[in-house]
């Protein structure tokens, strides 16, 4: 195995596992994820949603199955990331961390999924 298809599988994967694990918060851990997301402004309906979507990216990245799929999948994704780290960073409470490194992760997976897989 070549190093891009390490970096690229190494990424994807700790990307996808962060993405599953705070869809499975989201569905199991409901009453602490609800009091957060109030906390940060945003409306309570959205969790199921987000934790659907978030399972989705992973499948369409994973699957590989649709060039369009896998390119809405990363474009979500940032724009969850994004949104998580400007809600965070206007609550003033510190914790932008996992969305800087899910975005760093985002960022290695996708550009090295050019060079490693092809739909």
């Amino acid at each position: 195995m070549n190093k891009e298809k390490i970096i690229y599988w190494g990424s994807t994967g700790l990307l996808s596992a962060q993405m599953l694990m705070a869809a499975s918060f989201y569905v199991l851990k409901y009453d602490m994820v609800s009091e957060v997301f109030g906390t940060l402004g945003f409306p309570l309906f959205i969790i199921y949603p987000l934790a659907l979507a978030k399972v989705s990216g992973v499948v369409a990245i994973l699957t590989n199955k649709s060039a369009v799929l896998k390119e809405w999948a990363y474009a979500g994704f940032f724009f969850n990331f994004l949104l998580a780290f400007s809600a965070h960073l206007v609550a003033c409470d510190g914790d932008f961390a996992p969305p800087i490194i899910a975005t760093v992760l985002l960022f290695v997976s996708y550009i090295t999924s050019k060079g490693v897989r092809t739909a």
